[in-house]
């Protein structure tokens, strides 16, 4: 097996956030004996997240057996999950604070999955994946993630699964949303819809999406390394969403940006504690 040096676009905030977080737990449960200071791991769990490379790969570049990367990616994924905020306590924040109004979002984590997989093959993006609900505040700051939804699952279905189109309703915030929204209800606002549409609705929709669009959710626009204690990735599934892949794997993301997609993958992950990729 051949080795390369490699690099991985995070700052060293977001680094000792999680080797912090490591070093806390192993504190918690009294393991001192690991081999790896808790940097190290810290590294090769940020780099199974942001790239998405196989455990044996990160096993081979880090010394360590594939099942001790596998345990400690699935390890610290959980405690990263643990510490996302819950859905009402992102809204009253966002109400507190005042905003104008919220940005709702879909996006899809492009997995590898069979293509026998049909629950998780996205019509729309016609590529398999999970489903993640974002909301964001006007700015573009991501103030909640949900957690993984397989890429079948329409946003408007996604969003009510996850309570979001209630929530919102109850702590009265008003809501831009796609067409895939239409029918939440009066307080989620989405583009008019038809062909031929007078020039009023045309500006309206032109309006629409230039509010959007800071916020739009393809990825998250906080700065590289923000704080893995910003996200608000979902740390569980609700009881009646549709069981997520118990073989997820995260490809890599190009367009990704900051910690929150860490915790977000992490979310993913702890969804999904039987996973070993090896390929």
């Amino acid at each position: 097996m051949l080795f390369y040096p490699a690099a991985l676009p995070l700052s060293r905030q977001t680094l000792t956030y999680t080797a912090g977080v490591i070093r806390r737990h192993r504190a918690q449960i009294g393991s001192c004996w690991r081999k790896p200071p808790p940097a190290r791991q810290a590294l090769l769990v940020l780099a199974y997240l942001y790239k998405g490379e196989t455990f044996a790969e990160l096993a081979a570049g880090f010394g360590v057996g594939t099942a001790t990367a596998w345990r400690y990616v699935t390890e610290i994924a959980g405690l990263l999950a643990a510490r996302s905020p819950k859905l009402h306590r992102a809204l009253a924040k966002a109400a507190k604070a005042g905003h104008a109004f919220v940005v709702l979002d879909g996006t899809l984590v492009p997995i590898d999955r069979l293509a026998a997989d049909r629950p998780f093959y996205s019509g729309k993006h016609h590529k398999h994946g999970m489903n993640l609900q974002v909301i964001a505040s006007p700015d573009g700051e991501i103030l909640w993630v949900s957690g993984p939804l397989p890429g079948a699952v329409h946003d408007l279905t996604a969003a009510r699964i996850w309570g979001i189109v209630r929530q919102l309703a109850a702590y009265g915030l008003i809501t831009l949303a796609d067409k895939g929204y239409i029918g939440a209800g009066d307080h989620v606002r989405t583009p008019y819809r038809g062909r031929n549409k007078p020039a009023s609705q045309k500006a309206a929709n032109r309006a629409h999406a230039q509010l959007r669009s800071p916020a739009n959710a393809p990825m998250p626009s906080s700065p590289l390394g923000a704080s893995c204690a910003n996200s608000a990735a979902a740390p569980g599934a609700p009881a009646s969403s549709p069981k997520p892949s118990t073989f997820f794997r995260p490809v890599r993301r190009k367009d990704e940006k900051g910690s929150m997609i860490m915790d977000t993958l992490a979310s993913c992950l702890q969804l999904n504690p039987w996973h070993k990729s090896s390929s």
